[in-house]
């Protein structure tokens, strides 16, 4: 699974990163080096804008989103704590994603990411994943509006925007560390990953393709990162393991 991460870039940085048209977001993020579930993260998604001609495409926006997916059909958000992950091998079956996966697929921007090894003996490890060559890793999401049927229409709050980081059977050396990982989108998939007309979930289910662990780079990281509340840069600093149980 995928229970924490890294995201400390600005959304000036990320609109630059992945091209984004439109920035929806009314209060900046502060950088946040132990995200965790029901935390709002920045998202990335083509919606279509109401102040548009309905004739112009659809454009490309950064949104401030809540991590842990709540259906719309539900009738509690605390639902939301749980789905924090999909299931690539599922996520177009589930009632609680199939709906989103079918046409409301989001970017969920990350420095690297953390998986915890479980060590033959004391407690387990965490490692720190992140891209080799420095950039952000397009973790695959869906999202999700769900309606407080006790708030007033015209309440602010009347509507919570969800989302869901879709997993997949890591591969290759990472699979040491834990068996699963986020899936990533390739810049070259961004666009039809987004696309909001792409509704065939054969061909949405093709363009997830495991990434190719090589560009990864993982290393041990202090168990600070354990408590939610802690968090800063030194959290994704390297440190060295005692002992020789390591995964690779």
């Amino acid at each position: 699974m995928c229970g924490r991460y890294a995201a400390s870039r600005n959304p000036d940085d990320l609109v630059e990163e992945f091209e984004v048209d439109r920035v929806e977001v009314s209060e900046r993020l502060q950088p946040d080096y132990n995200v965790a579930p029901t935390k709002d993260v920045y998202a990335v998604l083509t919606r279509r804008a109401k102040d548009l001609p309905d004739d112009a495409p659809p454009p490309r926006q950064l949104r401030v989103l809540r991590w842990g997916l709540v259906p719309s059909w539900a009738k509690d958000p605390s639902v939301g704590n749980r789905l924090i992950n999909a299931r690539v091998e599922t996520v177009d079956v589930k009632p609680s994603f199939r709906r989103a996966f079918a046409a409301r697929r989001c970017l969920l921007p990350a420095d690297g990411y953390y998986e915890w090894y479980v060590r033959e003996s004391g407690p387990k490890q965490p490692f720190y994943l992140h891209p080799r060559d420095g950039g952000s890793l397009a973790m695959a999401g869906l999202y999700e509006f769900w309606r407080d049927p006790t708030k007033d229409a015209d309440d602010p709050d009347a509507w919570l925007t969800t989302c869901v980081i879709i997993t997949a059977e890591a591969a290759d050396e990472l699979g040491h560390i834990h068996d699963r990982m986020p899936m990533v989108v390739a810049p070259a998939d961004w666009a039809a990953w987004l696309d909001p007309a792409r509704t065939d979930p054969a061909d949405v289910k093709a363009l997830l393709v495991p990434a190719a662990t090589a560009l990864l780079e993982a290393y041990p990281v202090a168990t600070l990162v354990n408590s939610p509340r802690n968090n800063g840069p030194e959290l994704i600093e390297p440190v060295a393991l005692e002992g020789d149980d390591a995964p690779f």
